[in-house]
């Protein structure tokens, strides 16, 4: 069974925890899970199979993941895919989970990171027109007068 499969297969029954998987010298996120990572670490988000959000980070990074998920009430869960898919650490909020919360911030986020990032890439490609400096001026006076 792929990772992918895997990782919904476990979101059906924990939908409101943060999963994490160990491959390799990675921990990879999928899904909302990935928003949430993205959003608080800044780790570069990809698309895998059927467009699905990946975002991934080294394994000497994890205890600094695992302090920031339990700072922010965030349940999570590591698990490493070579070992069986067996779970390797599992906090649990109760209550006082952040997720949903977090995923709404992490969302909204992303979204507008990437709405960002057309536009600078747009900008970007008409560097050599002679309106574009107009143009940045117009943005910036929109962005600066608040």
């Amino acid at each position: 069974m792929s990772v992918i499969n895997m990782a919904r297969n476990i979101k059906e029954i924990h939908p409101k925890f943060l999963i994490c998987f160990k491959y390799g010298s990675f921990y990879n996120t999928y899904g909302k899970d990935a928003y949430i990572t993205n959003y608080l670490f800044h780790y570069k988000m990809n698309k895998v199979e059927n467009d699905i959000p990946l975002c991934g980070f080294p394994k000497k990074a994890l205890p600094k993941v695992m302090a920031k998920l339990e700072e922010k009430k965030i349940n999570y869960m590591t698990i490493d895919t070579r070992n069986n898919y067996d779970v390797d650490d599992k906090v649990d909020n109760k209550n006082l989970n952040t997720y949903d919360a977090l995923y709404k911030k992490a969302n909204k986020y992303v979204k507008t990171s990437k709405k960002l990032e057309n536009i600078t890439n747009k900008l970007m490609d008409q560097i050599e027109d002679e309106r574009l400096s107009e143009k940045i001026e117009k943005i910036e006076k929109i962005v600066y007068e608040s």
